[in-house]
């Protein structure tokens, strides 16, 4: 065994770790989602059915898992902290970075999608899903705004997040700040509060813990037309965020928030769209070649 080898172990640690982290960020970006993150980086069906069968190779399991877990509440904290600095200003600048980086995702979605067939029920169901999560966004555009953060509602919240993770292309982020509960959630986060992070942490759990094995069944059963509806809920979810997040931003408040011209926004929303394009792309590229080395290095150790 040669010094490379010895240093794959570790390199694949820190590559979950970096997977992880992304994740995190996903799970409270607007517009992401950890879920899908977590099916473009290619672990979701392997935690799906972890949590659904505890018992069986949980050590093994457990130890795949521990640094995307580490690297998931790296993510979380430290964009946390981000987040209460850049969004409260230039919110539509850095969703539109992010938006951007999932429709470089969507190839891979659409691959994963078709990976069984695709039939006229399955392209059913993508609309669907596109369409209802585009209304229901439209429609529920910030509306709640005056509520009061209470143990209930930090819950519900904690709820929404780890519905993310359950359900890809669902976005939490967007309905917390639909509710007036997002910053107040990374501020909570940022300052280590745990009036916020413990029922934060008991809404996710529970979830999870509730609906892993349904959806662990229905992807066993159903994988073409649940991977459709997840694309579906990627696209709609996607669009809605342009008229109730980043349009907004070009409107006269809008421009006097930033305290730039309309232009440079519009600018800089494409710019950044475009990097948030051109990374995930990459980043895609980079897994693809990376689980394909990992597959082949398998093989040969048997």
């Amino acid at each position: 065994m040669n010094s490379s080898d010895n240093q794959k172990p570790l390199a694949d640690w820190l590559w979950r770790v970096a997977k992880g982290f992304l994740i995190g960020v996903g799970a409270i970006v607007p517009g992401l989602s950890g879920g899908v993150l977590m099916v473009v980086f290619g672990v979701y069906d392997r935690l799906i059915a972890f949590l659904a069968n505890l018992r069986r190779r949980f050590f093994e399991d457990f130890l795949f898992f521990l640094p995307i877990g580490i690297g998931g509440l790296l993510g979380v904290f430290l964009f946390s902290i981000f987040v209460k600095r850049a969004f409260e200003t230039y919110e539509a600048l850095f969703v539109t970075l992010f938006i951007g980086f999932v429709a470089g995702t969507l190839p891979t979605l659409n691959r994963d999608a078709k990976r069984q067939g695709r039939g006229p029920g399955d392209i059913v169901a993508f609309l669907a899903a596109a369409t209802l999560v585009l209304v229901m966004m439209l429609l529920g555009d910030r509306q709640f705004t005056d509520l009061e953060p209470n143990f209930a509602l930090w819950v519900l919240s904690g709820a929404l997040v780890g519905l993310g993770f359950i359900v890809p292309g669902l976005s939490p982020s967007n309905f917390l700040m639909y509710l007036g509960l997002y910053q107040k959630m990374a501020a909570g986060i940022e300052a280590l509060d745990f009036s916020v992070l413990l029922p934060l942490a008991l809404g996710l759990a529970g979830v999870i813990a509730l609906l892993s094995k349904f959806v662990h069944w229905l992807i066993t059963r159903h994988y073409s037309t649940i991977y459709h509806i997840i694309l579906g809920t990627v696209v709609g979810s996607s669009l809605a965020i342009f008229p109730t997040i980043v349009f907004p931003a070009f409107t006269p408040a809008g421009v006097a928030a930033t305290g730039m011209a309309a232009e440079i926004s519009l600018l800089l929303c494409v710019l950044l769209f475009g990097l948030g394009l051109v990374a995930s792309l990459l980043f895609s590229r980079l897994e693809t070649r990376y689980a394909k080395e990992a597959a082949v290095s398998e093989t040969a150790g048997r």
